[in-house]
């Protein structure tokens, strides 16, 4: 038996009886209830007004509204996106309806469904993502000003025609014919719509829970039947005589392209939708265990809805965006939300029909003309306008609104292709000359259709200047990169000088840089380290990867990442050995990373990290001489100019000195911690004014040991032998830092009247390299490396060269 086999004499049930039976049972939370109501409220009226703004049976709309909940809502992916009958399909139907009759609609929804469940098991849900997003709020303004316009017809008491443009010559002649009943009724509907929301105070809050389009119809409705007006209301047929589908009748390519264009308009919609509800349920609190949308699935649900629903004889199904805000912003928690809201329009559709049947027709002609005038977002419109993309907005709105959706949809993607092309090949560049300066500026995409002018525009650089090329574009191709590296190499090989600024200046210079300037870039890659290996931070519950996985995930992450870049610099270290400059003696706390906190590379630092940065002094090692060693080592064979000692705020080893007992056991740490005792003597010392930060009191006694540790270790190193013999000669300066870890904040220590104090570290010391000219090689700049030569040599005396003073003992 393997070994891991499971022991058979334990049962959980008696031998030969068969295991008991678990009945899942069904757990509807108070959340999705509440939502589900809210959402049936909204989506009762708005599925009338969809089915009559498109002229299908009223009846239409609540099938697919039900579909759209118990269908989409059940097989969907994005459990809390409501779908039913959307605004944004209105045109589309329409068209549809007015060419081909509304059995052939409903066929060509089935098949619209059929199309959409292929495309999801093709999986290619994502692609639907990549259409530009001014392309899909042009449609959607498009199809608003189509509904506004035709729905205005019935406000005003008329009947609207079959063309944007139709509508637009007849409004005068309709103004002239208006219905006094109708047109009360609409404003009456509109004033409800807009002012509900506003309601003021406590009681404001309450009402608003109540959604606004239920009380404009509800309102208008009620109104309309007390006051006896005679007005066209709902025609809901018996479901006796309701039309069922039928097989699609007319031209093989009209119905081909009618299916397309309800495919397109439907996916994309939902896909937006989905992404959209996302964001919004990761923005709402508490919402850690809804999980994210899965892209393919919902397209396969929309497109079993859309199957179901031409069937049945309804509307086209697609994600509607106001019912989905409704459910997310009502606290729905699960996708049962959605499934309720499509029972209780099946319910409303079986029962209520006497009850809707009083609804004036010029009420839901006032609310879906709102919704159409909402889908012209001002939102969008400065979205696209800040992206430079306000072309492809207004082409696709025009064209959707004159010549159709499928049409204005593939006018605004030629649009939006030809930009992007004029953008790729649109680049400007330039030369010229300034103080002995060649600057070459490139504005623009950098790909090979422009590498001749910039292979012209860098000839005309002479040999042995000093260049700048910058970058000023946000991409740059292969052939560009190449180019611009070769001349790059030759002009340096030549005597030259090349820098290259910018956001594409991923090409580092060959020329070093001046010592006194840093041209590092900021560590962005250690930037949320710790999810890197477990992905998304908010997902605590997953288990931490083993120690040995991780330390050789980091070991794969160098040699793919970071060795290629690196390679070079370490090679040339390992040929001409390391040459320091600064021994560096700091704590083995694991928070502290040395590089990072300086801003150095290979071969800048020398480092010993010990528990509690301690330096023990001379004679009193017992035994250890490991720091003693690394200060010879680094003073006498190094020759390093510098010694710096950096404590920590939240230090260990200083927490065990404050809470060490005299009868604690004589273990390895205590032993160590031992040297930090004249520490916790001078911090106790009343006659000493003690170490302090600049601008601020210590937060506590450890953070004050601290400080004053790092005094202390000092006063340890000036009694080594090799440091005494280095400072007398000038050949070695010391220096103090404390490093606050939870405001990553740097201190450096200066001496004070008073005592020693901790100065913070804000800014670049000296000349900061965006406030100097960019490829200037200045007189100052040559001076202030001739001064930096002779301060090293020592021939320099009372300039503070590396604006870092000496420290100076606090006593």
């Amino acid at each position: 038996m393997p070994a891991c086999a499971p022991p058979r004499t334990q049962h959980p049930h008696p031998p030969h009886s068969p295991p008991p039976v678990r009945r899942r049972r069904l757990r509807i939370e108070g959340a999705d209830l509440s939502a589900s109501v809210a959402v049936f409220l909204i989506a009762l009226p708005l599925s009338l007004g969809i089915a009559l703004a498109t002229g299908a049976p009223l009846q239409a709309g609540l099938v697919a509204a039900g579909v759209g909940g118990l269908v989409a809502g059940r097989l969907g992916g994005c459990p809390l996106q409501v779908s039913g009958p959307a605004a944004g399909l209105t045109v589309v139907t329409a068209d549809l309806i007015h060419r081909y009759g509304w059995r052939t609609t409903c066929g060509i929804t089935a098949l619209a469904g059929l199309a959409q469940l292929g495309l999801g098991c093709l999986r290619v849900a994502r692609g639907a993502l990549a259409v530009s997003p001014a392309v899909v709020h042009g449609m959607l303004a498009g199809i608003g000003v189509t509904i506004a316009v035709a729905q205005l017809h019935i406000v005003l008491g008329g009947s609207p025609d079959s063309s944007v443009l139709a509508n637009l010559r007849a409004l005068p002649a309709q103004l002239a014919r208006l219905d006094p009943a109708a047109v009360s009724m609409s404003a009456l509907t509109l004033t409800l719509l807009l002012a509900w929301p506003r309601i003021p105070g406590r009681a404001g809050r309450l009402l608003r829970r109540i959604p606004a389009a239920l009380v404009a119809v509800a309102g208008a409705t009620a109104t309309a039947a007390l006051t006896g007006l005679a007005l066209p209301r709902v025609g809901l047929p018996s479901w006796s005589s309701h039309a069922l589908v039928g097989l699609p009748e007319g031209p093989v390519l009209g119905v081909a392209a009618a299916v397309l264009t309800t495919t397109l308009v439907c996916s994309v919609q939902s896909l937006l939708g989905a992404v959209a509800v996302d964001k919004l349920v990761a923005a709402r609190p508490g919402s850690a265990h809804v999980g994210r949308s899965n892209l393919d699935r919902e397209l396969l649900g929309q497109g079993a809805a859309n199957v179901v629903s031409g069937t049945l004889g309804g509307l086209p199904v697609a994600g509607v965006a106001v019912r989905s805000t409704a459910n997310v912003n009502s606290g729905a928690v699960s996708r049962n939300s959605t499934m309720l809201h499509g029972v209780f329009v099946v319910v409303a559709a079986l029962l209520m029909v006497p009850l809707l049947e009083r609804i004036p027709l010029a009420s839901l002609a006032a609310l879906v003309m709102a919704v159409g005038i909402q889908m012209v977002s001002l939102h969008h419109i400065r979205t696209v306008t800040r992206h430079r993309e306000v072309l492809v907005y207004a082409a696709t709105t025009l064209g959707v609104v004159f010549l159709g959706v499928l049409a204005g949809v593939a006018l605004g993607v030629a649009v939006a292709v030809a930009l992007a092309l004029h953008r790729l090949t649109r680049t400007r560049i330039t030369h010229d000359q300034k103080e002995g300066v060649h600057r070459v500026h490139v504005r623009g995409q950098l790909t090979f259709l422009a590498v001749p002018r910039l292979s012209r525009a860098l000839h005309l650089v002479p040999q042995g200047a000093h260049a700048v090329v910058e970058l000023d574009g946000s991409f740059m191709d292969h052939a560009a990169y190449e180019s611009l590296q070769d001349w790059q190499s030759s002009h340096t090989a030549r005597g030259g000088s090349a820098e290259l600024t910018g956001r594409r200046a991923a090409v580092r210079t060959t020329e070093p840089a001046p010592a006194a300037v840093c041209r590092c870039r900021p560590w962005t890659p250690w930037r949320n380290h710790r999810t890197c290996f477990t992905g998304a931070s908010s997902a605590p519950a997953a288990p931490a990867p083993p120690a040995a996985q991780e330390l050789a995930r980091g070991i794969s992450s160098f040699q793919r990442n970071t060795a290629p870049l690196v390679r070079e610099e370490l090679a040339r270290l390992a040929r001409e050995g390391q040459r320091p400059s600064q021994l560096f003696l700091t704590c083995a706390d694991s928070r502290l990373v040395t590089s990072m906190i300086t801003a150095s590379g290979p071969g800048d630092l020398f480092v010993v990290r010990n528990v509690g940065n301690l330096v023990p002094p001379p004679g009193e090692e017992h035994g250890d001489d490991s720091v003693a060693a690394a200060i010879e080592y680094a003073v006498e064979v190094l020759k390093v100019r510098s010694i710096t000692v950096c404590g920590h705020s939240g230090c260990g080893a200083m927490q065990a000195l404050l809470a060490a007992g005299p009868d604690d056991a004589a273990t390895p740490l205590k032993r160590w911690l031992r040297h930090g005792l004249p520490s916790l003597t001078r911090l106790a010392d009343d006659l000493r004014a003690g170490p302090r930060l600049a601008g601020r009191a210590c937060a506590d006694a450890v953070e004050r040991l601290c400080l004053t540790n790092v005094v202390q270790q000092l006063d340890h190193l000036r009694a080594h032998g090799p440091v005494a013999r280095a400072l007398a000669a000038g050949a070695l300066e010391l220096h103090g830092m404390y490093f606050h870890v939870g405001e990553a904040q740097a201190y450096l220590l200066d001496g004070a009247a008073d005592g020693a104090v901790f100065g913070e570290v804000t800014e670049d010391v000296g000349e900061r390299p965006e406030r100097r000219k960019r490829g200037e090689r200045t007189k100052e700049q040559k001076e202030a490396e001739k001064e930096e030569r002779e301060a090293q040599e020592g021939k320099v005396e009372g300039k503070d060269v590396t604006a870092v003073k000496e420290v100076r003992s606090p006593v």
